[in-house]
Parts: structure tokens; sequence; C-alpha cells
């Protein structure tokens, strides 16, 4: 019976590629379709993963599996107000926006403002139709050999972010990103594709949020690849804050040059399962990367957080803090490698995820890992999983603080630790009280 599923999901996804062919007049002759055929031919041969899978062994995607999405290309484009995205701009309503809607580009909805001085900053559909050069990095970056998902979210990219930073340019303003997931009639399945190029010497700040009004379940099956240029340094924040009945399902693929230095700051916190795939390449010398994390999960949800680092050339280095606060029955996952090559000499690697259970039912698997080649290396890795510290709850009660209040601004200082990390003032005050709301509605539920 199992198997008959199967064939029939596969069977679904292939009517929604012959319909994603059929939608694309003169375009299914250009090779970036021929990419796409084969990804999809790809990702019927692996199959969705199950708990079979070592690399999914911890996190059940059976809703996803069983469920038939809509693509999003087949249905009506949502429209939305200007205003009603006021509450949604981390970065305040007058910064750079790129607006999408279920997956596809909003122009009317975007402001680019001064960025254009810069660089791209737009539409990946818009580089597609012009057939823009700098595309031939597109697909390149994130492998879809070993990941179904990735293959899938290949063979239906149509639409996302396209941002390119020219040679020694400097961005003082961050480029927000805004994926609105929106559709009452239908379930759906949207597959941004997201492409940041950035120029040799230069400097740019990308937020990459993810939002959802709806409560029908849907999937964002997204893919994010970044080439940074030598001493370039960015900074990718990306904030997951969909609806409860929502899926996420994120790949971030990362080049890096010589001398360059790239932080990302994740933060999930609504989504009924999400998964996020990291994985940074430091491919030349010089190179520094550095990861933080923050997975916030009540009730039932499931935040799994995957990250690889590859250190594959000498003289540079990584950091990695991940943290996990989990109510109610909810689930966390984190697995961080760390790969250090032959030829990664004089590397040094630390690596820290810490959870904290606020429930019984809370539960957590954390597995770092450290795979080491090279004998000169300075590398280390710690996990640490436990509950609020009763003695420090204690002193603050005996200082007049209630309990309820007590526990908040512990739990509250154990978060800051990653928030205080992001370099936007805008965007991290927000951050701030959006933790803050969702600690006070994990309060409420546990009355």
């Amino acid at each position: 019976m199992r198997m008959a599923a199967t064939e029939q999901k596969k069977e679904w996804y292939l009517r929604s590629f012959d319909a994603l062919e059929k939608s694309l007049n003169g375009e299914s002759k250009s090779p970036i379709h021929s990419v796409r055929r084969n990804a999809f031919a790809r990702f019927l041969e692996l199959g969705f993963p199950t708990t079979h899978d070592e690399e999914w062994r911890f996190t059940n995607i059976a809703p996803i599996r069983s469920a038939q999405f809509e693509p999003s290309f087949r249905l009506p484009q949502q429209e939305i107000a200007k205003s009603d995205l006021d509450g949604m701009y981390l970065t305040g309503p007058d910064g750079i926006h790129l607006v999408f809607i279920n997956g596809r580009f909003a122009h009317n909805l975007s402001s680019v403002g001064g960025a254009v001085a810069h660089g791209e900053v737009g539409s990946l559909a818009d580089a597609i139709k012009r057939s823009d050069p700098a595309l031939a990095s597109l697909a390149t970056i994130a492998s879809y050999e070993q990941n179904a998902f990735v293959a899938l979210s290949t063979a239906f990219m149509q639409d996302g972010a396209y941002i390119r930073i020219r040679d020694g340019a400097s961005l003082e303003t961050p480029v927000e990103c805004l994926f609105v997931t929106t559709s009452p009639a239908e379930s759906l399945v949207a597959s941004p594709r997201n492409l940041f190029l950035v120029g040799n010497d230069s400097k740019v700040t990308i937020v990459e949020s993810y939002v959802g009004h709806q409560q029908r379940a849907y999937l964002n099956n997204v893919v994010t690849e970044i080439v940074v240029g030598r001493n370039a340094t960015v900074e990718h924040d990306k904030l997951g804050l969909e609806s409860r009945t929502s899926y996420h399902i994120g790949a971030t693929t990362v080049h890096q040059s010589s001398g360059s230095r790239y932080t990302n700051n994740s933060i999930s916190l609504g989504g009924a399962i999400v998964r996020n795939n990291i994985t940074v390449v430091l491919a030349e010398p010089e190179a520094e990367s550095t990861l933080n994390g923050l997975a916030l999960a009540t009730g039932d949800q499931l935040i799994d957080n995957h990250t690889t680092i590859d250190h594959t050339k000498p003289n540079c280095s990584s950091h990695e803090l991940y943290k996990s606060i989990l109510d109610g029955r909810a689930k966390g996952v984190f697995n961080g490698k760390i790969f250090v090559r032959q030829d990664a000499q004089k590397t040094d690697a630390k690596q820290t995820n810490k959870t904290l259970l606020l429930s019984d039912d809370a539960t957590v698997n954390t597995k770092p890992q450290l795979e080491i080649f090279a004998d000169d290396v300075k590398c280390t890795h710690g996990a640490a999983v436990g509950q609020l510290d009763e003695e420090q709850v204690f002193y603050l009660r005996s200082r007049g603080i209630g309990e309820r209040s007590a526990r908040d601004i512990l739990t509250t200082a154990f978060a800051s630790d990653v928030i205080e990390r992001v370099h936007t003032d805008t965007l991290r005050e927000r951050l701030g009280g959006l933790i803050q709301t969702r600690l006070e509605e994990t309060r409420s539920r546990r009355g």
C-alpha cells in the first residue's frame, strides 16, 4: 500500500511538472529548463526522504509526503494592499524591499531605492527572461543530486530574489526579501529560488523573511544560493514566522572566496515542520564563517536545523552557536557537521549547541560532528540540554518578581545571546519583540 501511495504521489508531481512545461512557451528550450528537467528526473529517482534515511531519522515528514500541494504557478496571483505589509517588514517600511506573494515577485509592492547604483536587486524571473549571464551560477552552488527537496525545488524554480552586488560596493541599508504566503482556496507549494552574488571587496546585509497568514496547510520549499567574493562581507538574516499549519523546507548553500566574511543568523518561530539546511564551503584561504541560530517551538512544532561547514583551504575560521527553546510537546533537532579537509591546515572551528526545555514533554536530538583530516587545527564542539535553573528563579522571586515573569526573564536572556548577534538595529529590536510575544503565547497556553 505504501508503494502504491508513493507511485501515486510521483504521478501527482509528474502531472504538475508537465503543466509547468506547457506554461513556459519559448523558455522550455532554454538551458535553465534543461536543468529543471534533470532535477525533476533526479527527484523521481530519490523520492521523499523517510526516517530510515540517516539525515532525516529524527524528522518525520509524512504530512508533507502524503499531501497533494498545488504548485503556486497554477493558482491565480493573490492581491495584497501595500498597507497590509506595514507590520510585516523587519527593517522598517522605508528600506529596500523585495516582496514575493506565494513565491512570485510583486513589482507593485517592492521598492529598491538606491540599490540599483550598487548592482541589481530584483526578481529572478526577470533575470531569466533577459538571459542574464550571471545566471551561470544558478543551480551550481546547491546540489540536488542527494537532496530530494532541492531537486524538487530546482525542478519548479521560476522566481525568487536575485541580488547581484558590484565589486567594491557597500550598501548601508539592508535588502529585505519578504515572502508572504496567502491562498484561501488551495493548499499550495511555493518554490522560491534565491540567488545572491556578492562582488569582491563589497558589503551587504540581506534579510530573508517568511510570513504566512492562512490556516490551510502549505509548503514553502526554498533554495538560496550565495556566492561571496574576495574580501566581501555579508550578513544574512533569515526569519521564519509562518502559520502553525505550514511546512518550511529550506536549503541555503554558501561559497566563500578568500578573505571573505559571511554571517548567517537563522531565527525559526513558526511552522508545523521546519527544516533548515545550511551548508557553507570555505573554498579559499583566510575566509571566516559565523552561523547563529535560534528556534522557539511550542505545541507540536518540529524545528530541525542541519548545518555543514566545509573547511577546504588553510587559515580559515568558523564559529557556530545554535540555541533552541522548546515547550509543550515540541521537538527540536540539531545536527552540526564540521569538515576539515587535508589541505585545511591552521583551521580554527568552534561549535556550540544549547537547548532549553520548558516542559517535561519537549524533546531534542542533538548531534555535533567533527571530521578532521588535517593535523594542525584547533576545533571544539559541545552540546548541552537542560531546564531553567530553579535557584535563579528563586533568586528573582526573592527580589519581588513573580514566578511567571522570572521564568520569562531567564528564557529571554537565554535567547538574547543569539538575538544580540544581529547587527541591524531595527531588526534586532523587532526580533526581541517577536520572541517576547511568542513566550507570552506559550505561557497563556500553559495557563
